[in-house]
């Protein structure tokens, strides 16, 4: 169901646009309404991604303040990620059937009360309660508020113009949480990163019953159980085994024996799909050209740049000395530069096509990285804010386009099967990255030889992805 929208919009008698030719300028406005239902939705996106970084830099108080272990504190983003990861793709399909807007509602219900429960925990068990049901809260609101998007925005300018703000948005959470972490804890304590999330849950919460459409497949088919199960429990199990690599490495059989018990049941889900009669996941879906490489660029970009913010929070603090404020205030110059870059993406996807900007963007992503070897061990602060700020541009118009390479051209009633998909793809990424490469950073001699090692795998990764995206998309032989 899609809100009212400018004349500029194609009507019933107009071709929709296709999603492998370039769109017109996204030069259309929203609407009074439009806007409020866009800001709704990209508030919890944002509070989502603030989640994330909020707490990070609040740890050491709060392990001392409830008495976790240093070793213990991972668990702190673990809690969150498991369900976070574990349950994208489940919640996706049960909102296409049963309905978005109601699942939204109460995944924002859910990660409200859960974030109370992380604001007042008295012992270990209460906080890291909090933050699991935190995370299966966002399992729900993301591909729900993802698919409410795409089903309310009709595909074409309006719709590629509401993805940039909420790309925007999504990467502004994560840079904020940085640098808001940091100071809310030296204020108010770490239980303020916690009671900021209950004012957003609870703001949001207001807002959008009256708002928000609601929205469904129009048909009722039984919901793929042995799906469910297999997939879940597959990302599950391979999101704790590399979560788990992160902080003790990839030496223990328990790491392994949980990722092959992963492996084994994400094979078994594609043979439960292949014959089930109303999967959980389309395989044609996932043959289609858009949908495949359009992952894989998210994947990538979302994977490598978490690893580029973490080697270099490493790098900035344990080479150059810098406090976790300074380093904060370079991350903050990082988020405006993405703020500056989601301004323009959309316009960028309507004159060359979402295809050749997601190409070109991790293009530029690795190779703005690959400026970062330049770093030395006595000065490189200025290299490090300027490299990482263009390549989080790049990175941001990676993941603008990447959303709107996937979502194109498919059906409103698999909508949430395709943002299911997307937001996956994003949180996969973000688990899989930090424990790939940037264990490397902590276990190769010298930390500044480490990041070096990182920051080279990393510009090579995206750059051999920028030219397997372009070839797979066809960029060759057709306009994007």
């Amino acid at each position: 169901m899609a809100i009212d929208t400018p004349t500029t919009v194609p009507g019933p008698d107009t071709a929709a646009p296709s999603p492998t030719a370039p769109r017109p300028p996204a030069g259309v406005r929203l609407s009074g309404r439009a806007r409020l239902v866009l800001f709704v939705l990209c508030a919890a996106q944002f509070m989502v991604a603030l989640d994330f970084s909020v707490l990070n830099v609040a740890l050491p108080a709060l392990g001392e303040d409830l008495g976790l272990s240093r070793s213990a504190l991972q668990w702190a983003v673990t809690a969150f990620a498991l369900p976070s990861g574990g349950f994208l793709l489940l919640f996706g399909r049960i909102a296409d059937l049963f309905g978005r807007k109601k699942l939204f509602l109460t995944g924002l219900a859910l990660f409200g009360t859960a974030s109370l429960l992380a604001t007042f925990a008295w012992d270990p068990a209460s906080f890291l309660t909090g933050r699991a049901l935190q995370g299966l809260g966002a399992a729900v609101i993301v591909p729900t508020g993802m698919s409410l998007l795409t089903t309310t925005f009709p595909e074409g300018p309006l719709r590629d113009k509401a993805l940039g703000i909420s790309g925007t948005l999504l990467s502004l959470g994560f840079t904020i949480g940085m640098v808001l972490g940091g100071v809310m804890t030296d204020a108010l304590g770490w239980r303020s990163t916690m009671g900021l999330l209950v004012v957003f849950a609870v703001a949001v919460l207001a807002l959008a019953p009256r708002l928000l459409p609601e929205s469904r497949t129009p048909e009722r088919p039984r919901l793929d159980v042995p799906g469910a199960v297999t997939v879940t429990g597959g990302l599950l199990a391979v999101i704790y085994a590399l979560s788990t690599a992160a902080q003790r490495g990839f030496g223990g059989a328990d790491v392994w024996g949980t990722l092959l018990v992963g492996v084994a049941l994400l094979v078994a889900f594609v043979v439960v799909e292949s014959r089930a009669s109303a999967p959980l996941i389309s395989l044609p879906m996932l043959k289609r050209r858009t949908v495949a490489w359009g992952n894989l660029g998210g994947l990538i970009t979302f994977s490598m740049m978490s690893t580029v913010v973490f080697v270099l929070t490493l790098y900035l603090q344990e080479t150059l000395g810098l406090s976790s404020f300074e380093t904060g205030l370079i991350f903050g110059v990082q988020g405006l530069a993405s703020a500056a870059a989601g301004s323009s993406a959309a316009k960028l996807i309507g004159r060359f096509g979402a295809r050749r900007v997601l190409a070109a963007s991790l293009l530029g992503q690795g190779a703005f990285v690959a400026a970062l070897l330049g770093l030395g061990t006595h000065s490189g602060a200025l290299l490090a804010t300027v490299a990482v700020s263009l390549a989080s541009m790049c990175h941001l118009g990676a993941i603008i386009s990447y959303g709107v390479t996937v979502t194109s051209g498919v059906p409103d009633a698999e909508q949430g099967l395709a943002t299911g998909l997307v937001t996956t793809t994003q949180q996969v990424g973000l688990t899989i990255g930090i424990p790939l490469l940037g264990v490397l950073a902590t276990t190769r001699g010298s930390l500044f030889d480490g990041v070096r090692t990182v920051l080279l795998i990393d510009a090579v990764v995206v750059v051999a992805a920028a030219a397997l995206v372009a070839v797979g998309l066809g960029l060759g032989r057709e306009k994007a």
